[in-house]
């Protein structure tokens, strides 16, 4: 159990980036380029048995998406304590140290001042980092895309905008490990972007975006910019300039290994497309968006497909459905609650809007009526900048008996 204020700090930035003790050494060694701190070290650091050094406080910083100088503060201050007893804390020359500590001299790239302006100053070095430190910060990368799923975008920002800081200062380091490591910096960047779009901070994610494109341009993967792309399409200012960034990311994704991913940006395309009322260009990207899914695996593609589920590919065809009034819809929702039976996926609040709607739009207004409520709920519990959209729309098309549900679902999306 931790004995000090300071050391306790130190758990809770470690459990709040989901990391074990080992996980935490690798982040500090990936940070660093050297494989020097262990386990062991940060146990006897979490116990306050030991204070880290400043260069050392800044990797641990670095690593878990703090400013240098907060740590050393903090660490200036459990040094006094253990002079001093627990006295409340005067001015001494540590107070005058703890503040002007690294001045100019931040560690690596993170004297810029947002994530995305320490991604971009990064990627123009080079040199040495040890491939398992490299390994350890790309699977983090996929694990984040992962936890997208099932975390709150506020409960998920922290996490992955400190673990970009760590990759940031890792790639003046990588050598060989350059391409995988810019490839999984671009990926948590659009991450970064999206958590932020949910957030209702668009110019945070524009700037995201943007170096997740300047990775894609950095290395020549194409993937990487139609995950850009395909994100910041749903904050386009018009549905012709959603289909614009849409048609481009489609391109990006030709090729072996990327069906999932196509099949995502083509089902986005028939959104696009239908919510203008063009019925051709809407089915005929809902059908392409189906045949490029019978060869998808989104487990086994890259991490950020992983939301591209059955479920989602049901929620894509009853919004497009939807949208164009189709007789489609009908068969299509009583498929899609076929396929979801009792159990909600872990991203299933869009699948739930879009599968309410469909059915209150198709006439099935008692099971419209109870996924409404299911929908109602899980948004409360995960709340979302897609599923206050659906909230609105579900809404609408409740029957006048629903009015305290729709009301519910009116402020939800307020």
């Amino acid at each position: 159990m931790a004995t000090d204020q300071f050391a306790e700090l130190l758990v809770r930035l470690r459990k709040d980036a989901g990391r074990t003790q080992e996980e935490q050494a690798a982040a500090i060694n990936a940070v660093s380029g050297r494989d020097t701190m262990t386990r062991r070290e940060i146990n006897r650091y979490e116990h306050g048995q030991n204070i880290p050094t400043n260069h050392t406080l800044a990797h641990i910083a670095v690593a878990c998406g703090l400013s240098p100088e907060h740590l050393q503060r903090e660490a200036a201050a459990a040094r006094a304590r253990r002079r001093k007893g627990a006295r409340p804390e005067g001015e001494d020359q540590d107070d005058v140290k703890r503040r002007t500590l690294l001045g100019g001299a931040a560690v690596g790239a993170a004297a810029a001042t947002e994530p995305w302006e320490r991604l971009a100053h990064a990627l123009s070095r080079g040199k040495e980092i040890d491939s398992k430190a490299a390994g350890s910060l790309v699977n983090r990368a996929c694990e984040l895309h992962v936890r997208e799923s099932h975390l709150t975008a506020r409960e998920l920002q922290s996490e992955v905008e400190s673990h970009l800081d760590a990759i940031t200062a890792a790639l003046p380091r990588a050598g060989e490990n350059e391409r995988a490591l810019t490839i999984a910096a671009g990926e948590t960047a659009a991450l970064a972007g999206w958590v932020a779009w949910d957030l209702g901070d668009e110019p945070r994610a524009h700037a995201f975006y943007k170096v997740t494109m300047d990775c894609a341009k950095n290395i020549g993967h194409p993937p990487l910019r139609a995950l850009a792309l395909g994100y910041a399409s749903y904050g386009a200012a018009t549905p012709e300039k959603a289909a614009e960034l849409l048609i481009q990311a489609t391109k990006d994704v030709r090729g072996q290994g990327n069906a999932a991913a196509a099949a995502w940006l083509y089902g986005r395309l028939a959104e696009e497309a239908a919510s203008v009322g063009d019925h051709t260009n809407a089915l005929r990207a809902l059908d392409r968006a189906r045949f490029a899914y019978e060869f998808a695996d989104h487990t086994a593609e890259q991490a950020w497909v992983r939301f591209v589920t059955p479920y989602r590919m049901d929620s894509l065809a009853l919004s497009v459905y939807g949208q164009l009034g189709r007789q489609e819809l009908a068969e299509t929702a009583d498929q899609a609650v076929d396929r979801l039976g009792r159990e909600l996926p872990e991203s299933g609040v869009v699948v739930l809007g879009d599968l309410a709607n469909a059915l209150l739009r198709g006439g099935d207004v008692d099971q419209g009526v109870y996924v409404s409520r299911q929908f109602a709920a899980a948004s409360d519990a995960r709340p979302t900048t897609m599923g206050r959209a659906r909230a609105q729309a579900v809404a609408a098309q409740l029957p006048a008996s629903e009015r305290e549900l729709a009301r519910h679902l009116r402020q939800f999306a307020a």
